[in-house]
């Protein structure tokens, strides 16, 4: 690996992953302000994601060719309270785990204090999940004859598929307008396609914005940088975020930030347990990297540099902690995004 790489490898590896309470602090105050507007579940969950989108913190680091972390800073793992939420106690154990353990700061745990559990309280997923299930069940539970009930996030081991190395969410928002304009509004059972549709419209034009705040920053940072080398950098990498996730990806790098863009915005949303993953990503890749190779566009050396640079991305982002007897008895990080 050449000397950038080794700087973003050591970086990634010597950071002690804490948990930050950006994201849980936003979605209660998204919650808050939108209680008793009688939104739709979909409606609700695009609002809140673009909310997100417009407000979390923007993190660039100095030698980084991919762009985008799922928290403010790497290794700075979210939670998601409106999934199943961490109690006082549940963090004051992450802070103390002797192995893989996760740094809790004071101002988080009085952020829990004040804000996350006085209002999730009872309203989590998980919480409203078990009051529907038998006595029978909550036994054999609390006897530990099973775990793992969404005590970090959301459902998943799910996979990405190719659509995003064909089309660009401009593209997609098209034809979920297509779709709209085809399904009668009039009629109630319709009512709630309609909103999904328009949730999905949401979700697609936040992620779009949400490259857009990168390549704005990517600009500033070209504005101020004296080294004309990284200043071309800065400047291409604007370039592609403007252009991806917007419109489909014409290269490998803009192919590789195209998919991490969807990477975080999926996560970033819910983070699906056990993972999201990229899925066949040789086969998505090779096209490109055989056009760019063929044209002179791409050397091998740039494209395992870039595909370097990607695998950082990951090492950045720790599993989300869990909760109650799971977060006294796990002792992993692995977030398991498989390729």
């Amino acid at each position: 690996m050449n000397n950038r790489i080794k700087i973003l490898r050591e970086q990634s590896l010597s950071q002690t992953p804490y948990v930050s309470a950006e994201r849980a602090q936003m979605v209660t105050r998204f919650y808050q302000s939108t209680d008793g507007q009688n939104l739709s579940k979909p409606m609700q969950r695009a609002l809140c994601f673009n909310y997100l989108l417009e407000n979390k913190t923007i993190c660039i680091l100095e030698n980084e060719l991919i762009v985008g972390e799922r928290g403010p800073a790497p290794k700075a793992v979210p939670t998601y309270p409106e999934v199943t939420l961490h109690s006082i106690e549940d963090l004051k154990i992450l802070n103390s785990r002797k192995k893989v353990f996760y740094k809790v700061s004071d101002e988080v745990i009085k952020i829990y204090e004040t804000e996350i559990i006085p209002y999730w309280k009872g309203k989590s997923h998980r919480e409203r999940m078990f009051e529907k299930m038998s006595d029978e069940w909550k036994n054999a539970y609390a006897a530990g004859i099973f775990t793992e009930f969404q005590e970090q996030r959301a459902p998943g081991h799910t996979v990405l598929g190719n659509k995003i190395y064909q089309l660009g969410m401009l593209d997609i928002i098209k034809q979920i307008e297509q779709t709209l304009q085809n399904i009668p509004a009039d009629k109630k059972e319709n009512s709630l396609k309609i909103e999904q549709l328009n949730a999905m419209r949401i979700c697609a034009n936040a992620i779009i914005k949400f490259a857009h705040r990168h390549a704005e920053t990517l600009e500033l940072q070209a504005i101020q940088c004296t080294n004309p080398n990284r200043k071309a950098e800065l400047k291409k990498m604007a370039d592609i975020c403007r252009h991806v996730p917007a419109h489909a990806p014409r290269n490998f790098h803009e192919a590789l930030q195209y998919y991490w863009f969807i990477h975080l915005g999926v996560i970033t949303e819910l983070n699906p347990w056990d993972s999201f993953n990229p899925g066949r990503l040789d086969q998505h890749l090779l096209p490109f990297y055989q056009k760019e190779i063929e044209a002179g566009t791409l050397s091998q050396e740039q494209a395992e540099e870039l595909l370097q640079a990607f695998w950082i991305k990951f090492n950045n982002h720790p599993a989300p902690p869990k909760i109650g007897v799971t977060a006294l008895e796990s002792n992993t990080y692995t977030d398991f995004a498989l390729i």
